[in-house]
């Protein structure tokens, strides 16, 4: 019989993270530990406003969970979404350390590597963003938090700040379909290399038959290996984050299904500690981008954090995750 613990944990980031929906000076997550009352497996999720999620409903969600839960059983009694990313992700953990055997084995992949990460530079003034770029022109990939009326002197900003950087945008559903049309021509002159949820989910129609030059990649309009098919005359790319998957489980299922559909890769992430990270790095080997920076935006990360060298991050180590 499997008992839960559930902690409510912040995170102070290290400046203040803006996109188009407003801004953020600290990090909240929800860590739940499953015990086996020989061992303990944990997993991290990060409730999102934009999902109708808070600490509290996601606390919720997890204060009911039968005390013979398994992986499977999980994925039928618990919708997607951040509160079963979080157990979902503590299953394996746990499983991890009853067998001792590490969790890429257990789901039949390969040892992962080192990975490249995108560094996000959050939505502010045309210089205040040409500064960041300066800061961090040393990166091989940034991603711009865009999605306003007033983008292109950012844009433009930007990369004067990082002039040898890969660059992607993120517009966070601020765009219509007019402002895409009107930047594209400066997103290639720029040589932008994705543009990410340029229209709101529930708009994003006006994509059907995309034939933008630049790859347009699906985040908030995607969330689980369902409804993928959909996307197919909206998107080149798929966005991957366990928050929204529920978990690793669903999250490696998507990717399989998504890469037979013939979409590229992305995995993404909400802005949590290396806890949070730590099973997206399974899903993120062959990417083809990899954005799981958060730990780079805390003040401070949790114990035994994954080690970040620049923007390559090392594969978690066991006294984290899995």
């Amino acid at each position: 019989m499997l008992k839960f613990d559930i902690h409510a944990e912040t995170f102070p980031l290290a400046n203040v993270f803006t996109i188009s929906r407003g801004a953020k000076t600290h990090a909240h997550v929800v860590r739940i530990e499953v015990s086996d009352g020989n061992v303990t497996g944990q997993g991290e999720c990060v409730p999102y406003a934009r999902y109708s999620e808070s600490v509290e409903s996601v606390t919720e969600l997890l204060s009911n969970l039968p005390s013979d839960l398994t992986r499977d059983s999980l994925q039928e009694i618990m919708p997607a979404g951040a509160a079963r990313n979080a157990i979902d992700c503590a299953l394996w953990d746990l499983e991890a350390k009853q067998t001792g055997t590490p969790v890429w084995q257990l789901a039949g992949l390969s040892e992962p590597k080192e990975l490249t990460t995108a560094y996000t530079l959050s939505l502010e003034s045309a210089n205040e963003m040409r500064e960041n770029a300066k800061k961090n022109a040393f990166r091989p990939l940034l991603k711009l938090k865009l999605g306003t009326p007033d983008d292109l002197p950012r844009l433009q900003a930007v990369r004067e700040g990082a002039p040898e950087s890969q660059i992607m945008v993120d517009a966070n559903e601020g765009w219509s379909l007019s402002d895409l049309s009107a930047l594209q021509p400066h997103l290639e002159e720029l040589g932008i290399a994705l543009v990410e949820q340029p229209l709101p989910e529930a708009d994003d129609s006006g994509l059907v038959g995309n034939t933008f030059t630049m790859p347009i990649c699906a985040d908030e309009s995607s969330h689980t290996s369902e409804g993928l098919e959909e996307l197919r005359t909206k998107y080149d790319i798929i966005n991957i984050k366990l928050d929204k998957t529920g978990g690793l489980t669903e999250a490696l299922k998507m990717k399989a299904k998504a890469e037979e559909l013939g979409f590229g890769i992305f995995v993404g992430c909400m802005v949590g500690s290396s806890l949070g990270m730590a099973p997206a790095t399974l899903v993120a080997q062959g990417a083809s981008f990899v954005d799981l920076d958060g730990p780079l935006l805390l003040a401070e990360d949790r114990a035994h954090g994954i080690r970040y060298e620049g923007s390559t991050m090392h594969p978690p180590l066991s006294g984290l995750w899995g």
